[in-house]
């Protein structure tokens, strides 16, 4: 007999997430990272360059935010994320957490353009996560 009582966790908020961010449309996003370099002489002297990667998450819906009406705004833009898309390429990266793959992120490209992110917050459900959404705005020149 297994106990299913609402204070154990089970993957259900997830798995609602994940079906619904694919039911409207959901795509793949892709995460432009730092690749971690190897603790040597070169590397600390900065004469090994930087790798980069692109991560690959999924399912994720983008919606654009109501604009702000003042002189050279930017059009913001809001990621919703599945908690379980990030979390196995986490797993993949060999990372301690999502803070972490988000901090090492530069930029996000959703469909051949590039956004900075502003901002990141989770939305849990009985203290799991199953979604991340991720404030973006518009890249001009300075994206890597």
């Amino acid at each position: 007999m297994s106990d299913t009582a609402s204070r154990n966790f089970n993957a259900a908020s997830q798995m609602l997430a994940d079906a619904l961010l694919r039911t409207v449309a959901g795509t793949t996003a892709y995460l432009r990272v730092t690749g971690t370099n190897q603790n040597t002489d070169q590397s600390q002297l900065g004469l090994v360059a930087t790798m980069f990667a692109a991560v690959a998450v999924s399912p994720v819906v983008m919606r654009r935010l109501k604009p702000e009406w003042k002189e050279g705004g930017q059009a913001k833009w809001e990621l919703l994320v599945s908690a379980t898309g990030v979390a196995s390429q986490v797993n993949a990266l060999q990372l301690d957490s999502a803070k972490s793959l988000f901090a090492m992120t530069l930029a996000v490209t959703v469909g051949e353009q590039d956004y900075l992110i502003e901002s990141i917050s989770e939305n849990e459900a009985l203290g799991a996560v199953y979604m991340y959404r991720v404030l973006l705005r518009e890249a001009g020149g300075e994206a890597v």
